[in-house]
């Protein structure tokens, strides 16, 4: 349970964010645009096993691209997928790159929405570019963003296909990285404790459950339609 939530709190709030950030710069007139916005999305159209396979390689301790690259600036890259302390990360890095695309174009799409005029009144009024986006962009791409935060809480206590290419089950690292759909996984398929892994996906159900009730309710507060 730990786990799933440390995944959770680390990787919601990036993917969120970020997505967000990505999504209103695609959104500007840049030449080539086009070109940006389909390399976003390509994590998402790929399939997830050679995602783990590219991310592994870049993760190895020995021939790994990252742990070159650091140690072309002088630093020792940590163990990154065998590590207890740090694989966690790694997993919640692929988890955040792979789901930026989806959720950028989401954005996008709410942010294409909302009148030019709006923008054209806040330069005349001499409004900043921070300005327009917390007091237009923001309120009004608010419906976007309750879809975008609902999916991705419940991608985030889903997570399995990442844990279970990346990390060896073997590895002391499993311990620290496995999630409630990993154990359900387990418990099922591999230890044929049929009603143990039954007893888990219920649970997580009802997390799933209780989490996007409490979002459904909250929404009035803060979702401008």
């Amino acid at each position: 349970m730990i786990n799933t939530l440390i995944y959770a709190v680390v990787s919601i709030p990036s993917i969120i964010v970020l997505s967000l950030l990505v999504a209103v710069l695609m959104n500007k007139k840049i030449k080539g645009v086009s070109i940006y916005r389909t390399i976003y999305f390509l994590p998402v159209v790929a399939a997830p096993s050679a995602v783990a396979m590219i991310w592994r390689w870049m993760f190895n301790d020995d021939y790994g691209l990252v742990n070159e690259l650091l140690s072309k600036v002088g630093l020792t890259g940590p163990a990154w997928l065998s590590d207890p302390n740090v694989a966690i990360y790694s997993v919640i890095i692929v988890g955040i790159w792979s789901a930026i695309g989806y959720n950028m174009v989401l954005f996008l799409a709410g942010l294409q929405e909302i009148p030019k005029d709006y923008y054209e009144a806040a330069d005349i009024d001499g409004a900043s570019s921070w300005q327009q986006f917390f007091q237009i962009t923001l309120p009004l791409v608010t419906p976007t963003l309750f879809f975008v935060v609902v999916t991705t809480v419940i991608n985030a206590f889903q997570v399995f296909d990442v844990i279970f290419m990346m990390i060896a089950p073997s590895s002391e690292a499993m311990l620290k990285t496995q999630s409630l759909a990993y154990l359900f996984y387990k418990h099922s398929f591999i230890l044929n404790d049929k009603g143990y892994g039954s007893a888990i996906v219920v649970f997580l159900l009802c997390i799933i459950l209780l989490i996007t009730a409490l979002q459904m309710k909250l929404q009035k507060k803060w979702v401008n339609y």
